[in-house]
């Protein structure tokens, strides 16, 4: 019997411990990663200000896995109903039972000129690139642009927006920092009270936040939007140099020095770009399940599960459970009755530069106490991946600041 892990982030880590602990020996488990580590893809855009959070933040899965073969090969095609994963190595995996964990690519929806003048941020790579981008643009006084405006987003222009005063001092006015949203708030997907104090740390920090605004095309120094909306929050330059701290329209044209687009998830290639729809059992077909940001959970209640590091954490749960049932009913030749996900999560946590921003039950937070409560969940998360030099070290910086 042999069961196969496709992915080693939060979805993929947490289904491979669990069966670790779960299966008998006789059952061979395999992890097929892009590489050798674990990294906290949340964590990710602390590497823009802070690049020596990279250590912190990067786990080598040899040192907490205890019996899975890794496979450091990223997966090039894979029939899911057979079971068979070809790598880009040319290596072929067969499995009984898989689990799609690989995570997503960003989405650029086609928008001309995107793809080739922003930057992403999924790895730390992208971090530095975004970094050494930013540096330049600061020293020389320019503009910096986002667009999203949902929980990766609001990170990026919170620490682009630290980098720039503890460059400068104070973000200078020949500086702007501008976060474009297609929809009507930042953070959208969240409740009313989360998304204001979000707002609010924004603004306080010079951000200009532009939302109602959709991203038509870019080209080599601008992003053409439909003109939109731009709440209070910051200078920002475009053709008319205005910077008046109220609501206003515009021609639709904003000028940038450093782009980085966080404006959506899609799937990578071995599904054809697509993130498969996966009922609550997490069932994507008989022998494969899907999970985490590679597919579109919706849950027991028939809710769509948003993309987050937490979703993917619990659905891990609920995935290793149902891996091991399907395992033990190929033994006794019964259907198994398979786990159902609900989401429910305790709260949500966003950093914004130095600050960050916690909602816990109906209590939103800020301050020092957000930010001790983001520090304790990332600590406690490498934790309970077994990384506990990790975890020292993510909670001495972030209480560092």
């Amino acid at each position: 019997m042999h069961v196969a892990v496709l992915g080693a982030g939060y979805a993929g880590l947490g289904v491979t411990r669990r069966l670790e602990d779960a299966l008998p020996p006789s059952v061979d488990i395999t992890l097929v990663n892009d590489g050798p580590e674990h990294v906290l893809t949340h964590e990710v855009h602390r590497a823009i200000r802070r690049p020596a959070v990279a250590d912190a933040i990067t786990v080598p899965l040899a040192e907490v896995l205890d019996r899975a073969t890794l496979v450091t090969d990223p997966v090039a095609d894979l029939d899911a109903e057979a079971g068979v994963v070809e790598t880009t190595a040319g290596q072929t995996l067969s499995y009984d039972y898989g689990a799609l964990c690989f995570g997503s690519e960003t989405a650029y929806y086609g928008i001309e000129g995107l793809r080739d003048h922003a930057h992403p941020l999924k790895t730390l790579d992208d971090a530095a690139a975004i970094r050494e981008d930013a540096l330049a643009t600061i020293e020389r006084g320019g503009d910096l642009v986002v667009g999203g405006a949902g929980l990766s987003g609001v990170q990026v222009a919170g620490e682009l927006a630290a980098l720039a005063r503890e460059e400068n001092a104070a973000v200078p006015e020949d500086v702007s920092i501008t976060l474009v949203e297609q929809l009507e708030t930042v953070a959208p997907n969240f409740p009313a009270n989360f998304r204001r104090a979000v707002h609010d740390a924004l603004v306080e920090r010079g951000v200009d936040v532009r939302t109602e605004t959709t991203v038509e095309r870019v080209d080599d120094d601008a992003v053409y939007t439909d003109g939109g909306a731009s709440t209070d929050g910051g200078d920002h330059r475009d053709g008319d140099d205005h910077a008046d701290g109220e609501s206003h329209a515009d021609d639709g044209r904003l000028t940038y020095d450093t782009l980085v687009w966080t404006g959506g998830i899609a799937g990578r290639a071995p599904t054809e770009g697509e993130r498969p729809v996966v009922r609550a059992d997490l069932r994507l077909t008989d022998r494969t399940l899907a999970l985490g940001d590679a597919a579109r959970v919706v849950d027991t209640d028939g809710e769509a599960v948003p993309a987050s590091a937490s979703a993917a954490i619990r659905e891990a749960k609920t995935a290793a459970t149902n891996l091991e049932r399907l395992v033990e009913s190929d033994d006794d030749g019964f259907r198994p009755r398979l786990d159902r996900y609900r989401f429910d999560v305790p709260g949500w946590l966003v950093s914004v530069g130095d600050g960050a921003v916690a909602q816990l039950g109906p209590t939103v937070l800020t301050g020092a106490a957000a930010k001790a409560a983001k520090t304790t969940v990332g600590a406690g998360y490498l934790t309970t991946v077994g990384a506990i030099r990790q975890a020292r070290d993510l909670a001495e910086a972030e209480l560092a600041e």
